[in-house]
């Protein structure tokens, strides 16, 4: 069975308390389990993990590089400004990535507009709340 890592950056342990009506009122354990429902009748197996910290994301990336047939990313607000996880997609290439926002960052400030993980993600997935992680995983077991 092939292996997706599922990495969660900064803040995502606080949904379900975090402006929800941006965010929804699930939690990143509810992700946790629809992903691993969702594996499940893909074929795979989901490493659900989540870290505030970039430089932990970094390692994590570098080690799906070796152990996954894929990564679905939240960097959360590192979207937008880590050149280091931009880097390290970049190094793992050609591992695919699709890269998910639970809103749509394209409607929201200006800043939220550029993503640093989409030029080397095959692709994005944003505004579809939870839904978007179990959108990401099919696109994988599609592409994989």
């Amino acid at each position: 069975m092939k292996t997706i890592f599922v990495l969660n950056g900064p803040n995502l342990n606080m949904l379900g308390k975090r402006e929800p009506g941006i965010y929804g009122t699930g939690t990143l354990d509810d992700i946790a389990a629809d992903c691993r429902s969702a594996a499940e009748g893909l074929s795979l197996a989901v490493d659900f993990r989540q870290s505030n910290h970039e430089g932990v994301l970094v390692d994590w990336i570098q080690e799906a590089s070796q152990k996954a047939a894929g990564i679905v990313l939240n960097a959360g607000a590192y979207t937008h400004t880590s050149i280091a996880i931009h880097d390290a997609i970049r190094a793992a290439a050609p591992l695919p990535v699709v890269e998910v926002h639970l809103s749509n960052i394209h409607a929201r400030e200006p800043f939220r507009h550029v993503s640093k993980v989409a030029p080397h993600a095959v692709g994005m997935i944003c505004g579809f709340g939870p839904l978007g992680y179990t959108l990401a995983l099919q696109a994988l077991a599609a592409r994989i």
